[in-house]
């Protein structure tokens, strides 16, 4: 059995992270941290959690804790993770990061989009990033892994098949995203409260703007160096130029990911030899269905599986692939967990859902 702590496991994805290994045949939880709710029981704050977790109560997040556990994931904010992981590889067998603190393999670029120098740069050549449908080989034992969020996922997911196989500019892609609340996190804001959301459809993280609010998405760069990257951790050929415009949208539902990307091919693509790129690209991923039928977030629900499908429209030109995830699961969490088997060598699939819920 592997022993699992969870830090910052009172948010969405760190209650999805509990959901998963309840259902996991080799995973055990053995703490579980929130400093917002330390003292509480998990029953309490997830009802949904009480039949695996009736005695599980959240400790303080303190490295200590989980001191001699085979994985621990790290549900915390962005920023957070850099000041306990250099701590923690001393004292855990693997760590799964589900931050934004490891995955730029530039250090420069932190203080760019995420407002602070990084605080460990020695570790971001050694983390691994955990997308295994693209990036496999070098998560087999990795002793950090940096698991990618929703927006990435899904966007990498969609374009890497078409930059890997040279069939598209590198240059002016557009990734058109729209995102379930839950992305927002369980702490209550402003605008995400339902009066808020219901009924409602919003842009946010707009580049080029005027208010002195940071230019774009801080997940931009994230995307580029996915996509420019091949699966051995080289930069493609003529990727180095990659540049991609995100802009993000909240919707009013609970959870999802819905992204579609536009690109400019090189060759003459239509949408089946397009619908063929992804197709090879994906043959016999467990978690990825390459299908004619537009993608849909429902279908996605609760489920591990990424949804894609492709077209080439005959009068612009234009790539267009679209990708549907569960933003907690194949964009947060079940991802996490699908890094970590294979960080501790067992099947990649072990305790994950490949079907949706529905309705």
């Amino acid at each position: 059995m592997t022993s699992v702590g969870i830090i910052g496991a009172s948010g969405f994805t760190g209650a999805e992270l509990l959901r998963l290994c309840a259902g996991h045949p080799d995973f055990k939880v053995v703490v579980a941290t929130g400093d917002t709710q330390a003292g509480t029981a998990v029953a309490d704050l997830y009802p949904n959690l009480a039949a695996e977790y009736p005695d599980l109560t959240y400790a303080e997040a303190d490295p200590a804790v989980v001191d001699g556990c085979d994985v621990v994931f790290l549900g915390l904010p962005h920023g957070a993770s850099q000041a306990l992981v250099p701590d923690l590889l001393g004292r855990v067998g693997h760590v799964v990061d589900l931050a934004a603190d490891f995955r730029l393999r530039d250090p420069g670029l932190y203080p760019l989009w995420y407002d602070e120098p990084h605080t460990a740069p020695d570790l971001l050549t050694e983390a691994a990033y955990g997308l295994p449908e693209l990036f496999r080989d070098g998560l087999h034992g990795a002793r950090l892994v940096a698991a990618p969020g929703c927006y990435p996922t899904a966007a990498a997911l969609a374009l890497a098949p078409f930059l890997r196989a040279g069939v598209v500019e590198p240059q002016g892609i557009v990734v058109d995203a729209a995102s379930g609340v839950s992305g927002a996190g369980r702490a209550p804001k402003p605008d995400t409260t339902f009066c808020a959301v219901d009924e409602d459809f919003a842009a946010y993280g707009l580049t080029g703007g005027t208010t002195g609010a940071p230019d774009g998405h801080r997940h931009t760069p994230e995307i580029e160096q996915a996509i420019a990257t091949d699966a051995d951790g080289s930069t493609l050929d003529g990727a180095a130029c990659v540049s991609v415009l995100l802009t993000p949208h909240l919707a009013p539902m609970n959870r999802g990911i819905l992204a579609t990307c536009y690109a400019r091919p090189t060759v003459d693509l239509d949408s089946a030899s397009a619908l063929a790129v992804l197709a090879d690209a994906y043959a016999g991923e467990r978690f990825v269905v390459v299908d004619e039928r537009p993608p849909s977030t429902k279908a996605t629900l609760g489920s591990n599986t990424a949804h894609l499908t492709a077209r080439v429209d005959p009068r612009t030109g234009l790539l267009v692939v679209l990708c549907a995830i569960d933003n907690l699961v194949k964009g947060a969490s079940g991802q996490a967990v699908q890094c970590a088997n294979l960080a501790v060598g067992i099947d990649e699939a072990t305790g994950l859902p490949t079907v949706g819920m529905y309705p």
